[in-house]
């Protein structure tokens, strides 16, 4: 009897799932949530999901979410003028008083619906356990309000989390040494968190598909990048705006001995699973100088 092909293809994928799965079992993996996939219904519960099967295949997740596109859907409905210096919004109190409640508001619908999905999640800011520690950022020397700079990880609270079996969720929000509240980059605080917890893997779900040789060239799409390439990247000016922070914060990780970064498009439905669990991946992956090639031939 023939056997359907559709039955073997998913025999294959779990078998080609399998070394990914030792590999990684019971390391820590860092997902910096955001962009579109935080905006769809569909998109956001198959991100939550992927994040759930690691968890339950042996991973230890930790999920750090923005929501810079709520925060300034809010301002708006307030009425509030946004208010600009250098391209970046200034987060004045009022402003900063939304953008905390928007941010929680977030979080806990995140830890709601892995909650649903029977996995036990605790949502926290970088103010609990006084896991992020921060400074005033400037932008070319101007003030732009309560916006910060990560200067010290605390991760107790996250290792203590997660030994207990549960799946931490972090907002980017955070407190200088006379406990004012700041808002902080959600990427600058996945990397700084993945840094602290020496995470196996960082994965960055963005709007893009992830590193172009050109970036006109939709085919150029790099699977796998050294941490020298990458650094070459930066330097040659190759990527496209957007991409330079991102890629900065990359290779910042690396050198502080996170193992993988991945920057994806979270707009693929479950971009996370194909990436980390298939050989070809879908995504770009940088790895530091010690790691040896990442996929599994055969």
């Amino acid at each position: 009897m023939e056997m359907d092909a559709q039955i073997m293809h998913k025999a294959e994928v779990l078998i080609e799932a399998l070394p990914y799965i030792q590999r990684f079992n019971r390391k820590i993996i860092v997902v910096k949530y955001g962009g579109s996939a935080m905006v769809d219904e569909e998109l956001k519960m198959n991100v939550v999901k992927d994040v759930v099967l690691l968890k339950l295949v042996g991973f230890k997740p930790i999920i750090v979410h923005g929501g810079g596109k709520e925060i300034s859907s809010w301002v708006k409905r307030v009425g509030m003028e946004p208010h600009f210096v250098n391209g970046l919004r200034v987060t004045d109190e009022p402003t900063m008083e939304i953008a905390e409640m928007v941010l929680n508001r977030v979080n806990k619908s995140l830890v709601q619906m892995v909650q649903k999905l029977g996995v036990k999640a605790v949502g926290i800011s970088g103010k609990d356990g006084g896991l992020l520690n921060v400074e005033k950022k400037l932008s070319g020397g101007e003030d732009i309000g309560y916006v910060g700079n990560i200067k010290q990880v605390n991760p107790k609270v996250l290792f203590d989390l997660l030994e207990k079996d549960f799946l931490p969720i972090v907002c980017p929000i955070g407190y200088d040494d006379n406990f004012d509240t700041y808002n902080i980059n959600a990427d600058d605080a996945a990397c700084a968190i993945a840094k602290a917890v020496k995470a196996e893997k960082l994965a960055f779900l963005t709007d893009v598909e992830g590193v172009y040789r050109d970036v006109e060239d939709k085919s150029s799409l790099i699977s796998e990048l050294t941490l020298s390439e990458a650094e070459q990247f930066i330097a040659q000016g190759m990527v496209g705006g957007g991409m330079v922070p991102k890629l900065k914060n990359c290779v910042d990780a690396l050198e502080e001995g996170v193992s993988r970064v991945h920057i994806l498009d979270g707009r693929i439905p479950h971009c996370l699973l194909l990436e980390i669990f298939t050989n070809k991946g879908i995504g770009t992956a940088i790895l530091n100088s010690k790691e040896e090639r990442y996929f599994y031939e055969g």
